[in-house]
């Protein structure tokens, strides 16, 4: 049975509503570890630096789907919320189609443009020819890459969020084994982990398509759309702050790499590497949990009931704070046994990427309320806050410390500029969400702002 979203969710059953989704996030990010994984131990270092180089212009166009289905969600559960589900319907499957067309577009324009972007980004012999190979392969099944972002948001407002970690279980599953036989057994390189991808990313894609053109007990599922390009138009602006946060943080893990070739060299970007891959999971917590509260929210904001959202609010806060600690505890604790899962086979790349990895964890403390700002105004419908802040903590932040601060405390201030970054959003964040506390309702009456 579908998830009732008008009802009143205690901290418990909030956490059990959003839980599939903070697990399909997680085994979503399970798609680039594991090739990391397996390219690392099988193909070596430089097979590694070329994905960890390629990989952020791939995840900016993948963010595409992001933008979609969370501003598209935000959308169609406020227009459930306001009862008219024949209208959802309509606009869900507008959406759906639109992704699969962007997707298309951007996957064929991606193929011709990947050879020029790898040497953009500074890639030479080898690592060039790699990072080209591995960046084209990933284009042949984008399409459905986005169809899976979009439908992770979307089997939240339908009020199915297992169906959607199941989907993404069976995908990732699937890129788990096929990487062990493509790239461990067959020694199949680049091209096995990238195929091994692209089929993950079939099912992960293709299983939704099948499930929503059946009709089921769910308020969504696919039927006739009237093409409404304004309802395109308000979902890409709804989710334009995540696909600005994405495409932002691909370009700060960009400016990384540039760094990190200028300061150390190809062992700087593979330790950079072996970072974000562990720290995905981190950050799929703090993204599972904004994607699969949000329609919570909005469904209440449609409904107009402020006290609901006031409690979805405060608990939310309360859980990311916990989780904020217990993930920078973790990362402190496993740095090394995280890092030498990945390169164990040199000893001087294994303890700089150890002693990166406990520098880099400070930013766990800051991350998820970062993360969850911008998702809460997605949600309420307000594209334009959302999108400030997301723009803001990447593009401003964290690009600006990513360039001042290695020129006041070395190569320590690379590994320090994410922290800065979203601390200093939190701060924007926090100072946005009491400013506007009395236009949306989530502020108790008689009170003031400052006490929001």
């Amino acid at each position: 049975m579908s998830v009732d979203m008008s009802k009143h969710f205690s901290t418990s059953a909030l956490i059990k509503f959003t839980l599939p989704t903070i697990a399909m996030m997680i085994f979503t990010s399970c798609y680039t570890i594991v090739d990391g994984f397996f390219v690392s131990n099988y193909a070596g270092k430089t097979a590694l630096a070329a994905v960890n180089l390629i990989l952020p212009p791939v995840m900016m166009l993948a963010s595409f789907g992001m933008m979609i289905g969370t501003g598209g969600s935000a959308l169609v559960a406020k227009t459930l919320g306001e009862g008219d589900n024949a209208r959802a319907r309509r606009h869900f499957s507008l959406l759906i189609i639109f992704a699969f067309v962007l997707g298309s577009v951007l996957a064929v324009g991606g193929w011709f443009f990947m050879e020029p972007t790898a040497a953009v980004l500074g890639a030479t012999g080898q690592m060039a020819k790699d990072a080209t190979l591995y960046g084209r392969m990933m284009m042949i099944s984008m399409p459905f890459f986005i169809l899976q972002y979009a439908f992770q948001s979307f089997f939240v407002t339908a009020g199915k969020p297992k169906y959607g970690f199941y989907v993404i279980v069976v995908a990732g599953v699937t890129n788990i084994v096929l990487d062990f036989l493509f790239v461990g057994l067959f020694g199949w390189g680049l091209v096995g982990a990238a195929l091994a991808t692209n089929i993950g990313e079939l099912i992960g894609g293709g299983i939704p398509l099948v499930y929503f053109a059946r009709k089921r007990s769910t308020p969504l599922y696919f039927v006739r759309p009237h093409l409404r390009w304004p309802v395109i138009g308000k979902a890409c602006a709804n989710g334009s702050s995540e696909m600005v946060t994405n495409i932002a943080m691909s370009m700060v893990g960009i400016l990384y790499n540039w760094q990190l070739l200028r300061f150390i060299g190809e062992d700087g970007v593979a330790a950079y590497g072996v970072i974000m891959y562990t720290a995905m999971v981190f950050a799929a917590v703090f993204m599972g949990y904004s994607i699969g509260s949000s329609p919570l929210m909005s469904f209440q904001y449609g409904a107009q009931n402020h006290t609901e959202m006031r409690s979805l609010l405060w608990k939310s806060l309360g859980l990311i704070a916990v989780a904020s600690v217990v993930m920078f505890l973790l990362g402190q604790t496993l740095a090394a046994p995280l890092s030498a899962i990945f390169v164990s086979y040199d000893a001087a790349l294994l303890e700089l990427t150890a002693k990166a990895y406990r520098l880099y964890a400070l930013c766990f403390l800051f991350m998820g309320f970062a993360i969850y700002a911008s998702a809460f105004f997605t949600a309420l419908n307000n594209g334009l806050v959302s999108a400030l802040i997301s723009f803001l903590r990447t593009l401003v932040f964290q690009v600006a410390a990513v360039i001042v601060l290695p020129m006041l405390f070395g190569i320590d201030g690379i590994w320090l500029s994410v922290t800065i970054g979203d601390a200093l959003t939190c701060l924007v964040a926090a100072t946005l969400m009491i400013a506007l506390s009395g236009r949306y309702g989530y502020r108790k009456r008689g009170e003031k702002p400052a006490a929001a």
